[in-house]
């Protein structure tokens, strides 16, 4: 009989609960990790980083229509540092909530004197290997054109890639930003995906340039 009145004793109980295997437990199927995270979690913003708000809004709402929609300025008057965020609506999710694209302009807040706001050309690769994609069909290609034309900006690239043909442009901050248009698109296929990983490059590509 366990000692020690009521007012005295430590009660404990059980409760049982539904745990769902992570993605990255090695006993989770592909199935489980997506079921867990991605469909559940589309893109609220990704943020990078600028050295001119004024440039990368011209670029992002005049010429590529993102509507700028909410600015917060942050300020740390104990030492003059300061962050200004800025966000453009890049359209809704399925789920009716807007997605974006972030900028930070920073003073002061930890940043080292010589930092360059591209995503490529600063740690040694090629422009073309960090950047972000834009979903876009043959009109809103022809229509960016036009505007970028118009303001004396050429693409860095007009790519077909097969299943896809993309236009290529470098903002302000020196970011590449592609606008794909599928034709049709990849069919995706997860278990060839991950036999990709380990392979042989050499003996499994599927295209040369």
């Amino acid at each position: 009989m366990p000692r020690g009145t009521p007012s005295t004793m430590r009660r404990t109980s059980c409760k049982t609960r539904t745990v769902r295997a992570s993605p990255t437990s090695s006993s989770a199927t592909p199935a489980e990790a997506s079921d867990a995270y991605a469909r559940d979690m589309p893109l609220h913003h990704v943020a990078y980083v600028t050295k001119d708000c004024e440039a990368t809004r011209h670029f992002y709402e005049d010429l590529m229509g993102f509507p700028l929609q909410y600015t917060e300025t942050t300020v740390h008057p104990e030492t003059g540092s300061w962050i200004r965020h800025m966000f453009f609506s890049i359209g809704p999710d399925e789920a009716g909530k807007e997605e974006a694209i972030a900028f930070f302009e920073v003073h002061n807040v930890g940043e080292k004197p010589d930092y360059t706001t591209d995503l490529s050309d600063g740690v040694g690769l090629p422009v073309w290997v960090n950047h972000v994609a834009f979903r876009a069909t043959a009109e809103m290609q022809d229509g960016l054109r036009a505007r970028m034309d118009a303001a004396g900006i050429k693409p860095l690239m007009d790519m077909d890639h097969g299943w896809c043909h993309s236009l290529y442009y470098v903002d302000p901050n020196g970011i590449m930003v592609e606008f794909c248009r599928d034709t049709p698109g990849f069919t995706p296929d997860p278990a060839e995906a991950r036999r990709l990983l380990t392979a042989d490059p050499l003996a499994n590509a599927v295209k040369t340039r």
